[in-house]
């Protein structure tokens, strides 16, 4: 897909669903791939589900090309990293 076509549905879809006109801070791809994988994480953590179990597979999703690249977002979520500690 071309760049420039990926750069307008993206700011399309923002704008529809809401987000454009409330974020003071621009939402961009790098954000919302950071949020989803807090969001995903820490969801994880208030379902009960192993957090550390569950990294390769948001790695699979953010297609990190190592697991280890995907555990900086536990970083950003103290819960899960506190959750993950207890286990050990």
């Amino acid at each position: 897909m071309l760049h420039q076509y990926v750069h307008r549905v993206f700011w399309r879809l923002l704008r529809e669903i809401g987000l454009r006109r409330q974020v003071i801070v621009p939402a961009t791809r790098a954000r919302l791939r950071h949020r989803f994988a807090t969001r995903t994480l820490l969801d994880c953590y208030r379902e009960g589900k192993d957090v550390e179990q569950q990294l390769p597979v948001i790695s699979t999703y953010l297609r990190h090309a190592c697991v280890r690249d995907t555990y900086r977002y536990q970083s950003t979520c103290p819960r899960c990293a506190v959750s993950i500690g207890n286990r050990r």
